[in-house]
């Protein structure tokens, strides 16, 4: 990158996101995407990703309506289910 690029740095805090094992206890993290040469549709696109990928899509999709515990609990077991398959098909894979 060449010294006379106009560069800003668009920073969105605070996303909060839980801590493994402590429940209800949440830890800030920062998000910064740096805005060159004024293409907001790239740091646009940049920013949604990170905001994907940190679950924050998710968990707001989830706090929009009411689950009951029961269908908490299912989600939960789905999720475990899926990461063990990914973590299964990953050690096959490294084999």
């Amino acid at each position: 990158m060449q010294d006379n690029d106009n560069v800003e740095v668009l920073t969105i805090w605070p996303v909060t996101r839980r801590l493994k094992g402590k429940k209800g206890a949440r830890n800030l993290k920062e998000i910064q995407v740096k805005v060159i040469d004024n293409d907001i549709e790239k740091a646009m696109r940049i920013l949604k990703k990170k905001i994907q990928n940190d679950g924050l899509f998710k968990r707001l999709k989830l706090k929009k309506s009411y689950e009951k515990p029961s269908e908490y609990r299912r989600r939960k077991m789905r999720e475990a289910l899926r990461r063990e398959r990914i973590a299964a098909a990953k050690a096959r894979h490294r084999r």
